[in-house]
C-alpha cells in the first residue's frame, strides 16, 4: 500500500466521523450577517446537498455512502472562502478554513475530476432539495429557519458508517466520481 492511499484510509473516516459537526459550522456562517451573498450561495448549496435525495453516491452504500457528503462540503467551504467573505470575524470562520484547506487532499486524490466535482457544487446553488432551492433558503428568513433546523437534526442524528481500511474502497470512491460527476 502506497503511501498515499494510506493517507487518504486514514483521512477520510475522519471526514465521515465529523460530518455533523462540519455541517453545523457551515450552517452557523448562514447566520452571520456580513457574509456576501456569493459566499452564502456557496454555503447553502453545500448544505442543501445534504438533503438531496439523488446524491453521487447513495448515503446506503457500505463505506463509503456519506464520503460525497464530506467532500462536497469541503468544496463548498472553499468556495465560499473564496468569495468576499465580509465582516464575518475570523474566529467564525477557522472551521471553515479548515474544510477548505482539506481540498488539497481532494484535488490530490480526485485528480482530474476534481474540477468536475467543483463545478457541480457551484451548480448547486441553482438546486434544490426537499423544496427548497438557494434562494429560498436565503431569501426567506421563515425558511432559512427550517432549513437550519434541518441542518440540526441532520447533524444530530447522523451516525458515521464504518469505513474500511481497504483500498478497494477507494476504488470504489473514485468510480462512482468519475461516472456519476457531470462530464
Amino acid at each position: 500500500m502506497s503511501d498515499q492511499t494510506a493517507k487518504y484510509l486514514d483521512t477520510f473516516p475522519t471526514w465521515l466521523r465529523s460530518l455533523g459537526d462540519d455541517a453545523e459550522h457551515l450552517a452557523a456562517l448562514l447566520g452571520e450577517k456580513g457574509l456576501s451573498p456569493a459566499a452564502a450561495q456557496a454555503v447553502a448549496g453545500g448544505l442543501n446537498y445534504l438533503f438531496k435525495s439523488l446524491d453521487l453516491i447513495p448515503d446506503g452504500i457500505d463505506d463509503i455512502g456519506y464520503l460525497d457528503d464530506a467532500f462536497v462540503l469541503r468544496v463548498a467551504a472553499d468556495l465560499a472562502l473564496r468569495e468576499d467573505t465580509g465582516e464575518t470575524a475570523a474566529e467564525t470562520l477557522r472551521p471553515i478554513n479548515v474544510l477548505a484547506n482539506d481540498c488539497d487532499m481532494l484535488r490530490e486524490y480526485l485528480d482530474k475530476d476534481y474540477g468536475r466535482l467543483e463545478a457541480y457544487v457551484k451548480g448547486l446553488r441553482k438546486g434544490a432539495a426537499r423544496g427548497r432551492s438557494v434562494d429560498d433558503i436565503l431569501g426567506d428568513e421563515s425558511v432559512r429557519g427550517e432549513f437550519l433546523s434541518d441542518v440540526r437534526g441532520f447533524a444530530k442524528s447522523y451516525e458515521s458508517p464504518s469505513f474500511s481500511r481497504e483500498e478497494k474502497n477507494l476504488i470504489k470512491l473514485r468510480a462512482f466520481f468519475d461516472a456519476k460527476l457531470p462530464k
